[in-house]
């Protein structure tokens, strides 16, 4: 009899852990599906998008340069990087747009460009000045030192548009205006945490340079450690 009861609770023991095992096998699995479903949702509905903004941009005169991705391709990829997130569920890019009108295309382009990168500069300010605000009482800054950190922030705007590097271009559009002009739309992405990272270190830089906080509150202060 006690053997027999042995013997039961064993298949018991070996059941339950064959299915704990099947179950940490399919969780993953299921994991993947769902990324996979996710992706293949994000791009049709980018792709339905796409088709009806270019064919409103046809009618309103805008034209891509010979040799660009058509238009409608160039607006599915814009949508895709705007609402792709991160494992923790944050956008993994940040874009921005931007648009100029000049005698040329050439500088139209470039003015356009040079517009969402202040554009994209500012987003990524922003959000290093709302880390910063969420810090400041934890790091016990003087009131001097606040405002110090507070206006530095604010003015790195510029300083962060020339680190940015290189941008992801994802939109070009052009429409003739008048008869001597030509206006530029662009849009431009970049990898939010990539500029996150950036931002603190030109943030921290001038810091230094502006301030005599200690490095550690520094660190502290940009969540840096």
């Amino acid at each position: 009899m006690f053997n027999l009861k042995n013997k039961n609770t064993m298949k018991k023991i070996i059941l339950a852990l064959t299915i704990l095992f099947s179950v940490s096998m399919l969780i993953p699995a299921m994991g993947q599906t769902t990324a996979k479903q996710s992706e293949k949702d994000l791009k049709k509905k980018s792709m339905k998008l796409a088709r009806k903004d270019a064919k409103r941009l046809r009618k309103e005169g805008y034209f891509v340069a010979p040799g660009a991705l058509p238009m409608d391709k160039q607006l599915e990829k814009a949508y895709i990087k705007q609402n792709m997130l991160d494992d923790k569920g944050y956008p993994k890019y940040i874009v921005a747009p931007g648009n100029s009108v000049a005698g040329t295309q050439t500088a139209a382009k470039l003015q356009a460009t040079e517009t969402a990168k202040l554009t994209l500069a500012g987003t990524i300010s922003t959000s290093v000045a709302a880390l910063i605000e969420n810090n400041i009482a934890n790091e016990q800054l003087t009131r001097e030192e606040a405002a110090t950190v507070t206006k530095t922030v604010a003015a790195a705007k510029n300083i962060i548009a020339q680190e940015l590097g290189r941008v992801i271009p994802l939109v070009e559009l052009y429409k003739n205006v008048g008869s001597d002009n030509i206006q530029c739309d662009v849009q431009i992405a970049y990898d939010s945490k990539t500029a996150m990272d950036m931002a603190k270190q030109v943030i921290r830089k001038k810091l230094e340079e502006e301030t005599n906080i200690l490095q550690d509150k520094l660190d502290k202060l940009l969540d840096l450690k």
